[in-house]
């Protein structure tokens, strides 16, 4: 009896896997709904870590990393194969040259000189892009890709907003804004890299 009761929920069970596909479940964080699944360049990508960058006791984002697989270190992300994705949900107002500021400022404090060196250009056309809008504003998302064989892609609430930076290495040093020795916010490191 117990067998058959076992073989039942088993039969249960896939019939609904089957005819219910999984629907991308969503965490939330300070109120934004970030899903756990991401598809970018044909891969599903997982979602390793969310949270929340804070500046001066401010809330600014929400900011969260997207991989093929988890990783736990900043050299595992920078090392992972194929697409990846950053996704900032912005929670406040920040004008286009403090944003840009940030960036750059992130970059500085992360990346020797050499690496600068030689993405300048691709830091040049990334400031420049955000330099084109006066603002971003609380609920705007932006989300930027790494997509292997075509380069870093920006998006501003799911339109594309640059031409693609080819180099690796501009992105790496991106995700280095918030996973390198000095992170924009420590405490933002630690759960994008799937800490608590």
């Amino acid at each position: 009896m117990k067998a058959g009761l076992g073989i039942r929920h088993f039969l249960v069970a896939l019939c609904s896997a089957l005819l219910f596909p999984q629907v991308a479940q969503a965490v939330e964080v300070n109120g934004v709904k970030i899903d756990d699944t991401a598809r970018v360049a044909n891969f599903d990508l997982k979602l390793n870590g969310a949270g929340v960058r804070t500046k001066l006791l401010f809330k600014v984002y929400v900011a969260g990393i997207y991989l093929t697989d988890k990783k736990t270190t900043t050299a595992d992300v920078l090392a992972a194969p194929g697409p990846k994705r950053i996704i900032l949900s912005m929670l406040r107002k920040v004008d286009s040259d403090s944003f840009g500021q940030a960036f750059m400022e992130g970059m500085h404090n992360n990346s020797t000189i050499e690496e600068r060196a030689s993405i300048v250009n691709q830091m040049f056309a990334f400031g420049h892009m955000f330099g084109s809008y006066h603002n971003l504003n609380p609920g705007d998302v932006v989300t930027v890709d790494w997509v292997p064989n075509q380069g870093t892609i920006v998006q501003l609430n799911g339109k594309q907003i640059s031409e693609p930076l080819p180099d690796v290495a501009f992105y790496n040093a991106l995700l280095k804004i918030w996973l390198g020795d000095q992170p924009a916010d420590r405490s933002l490191k630690k759960v994008l890299l799937g800490g608590k």
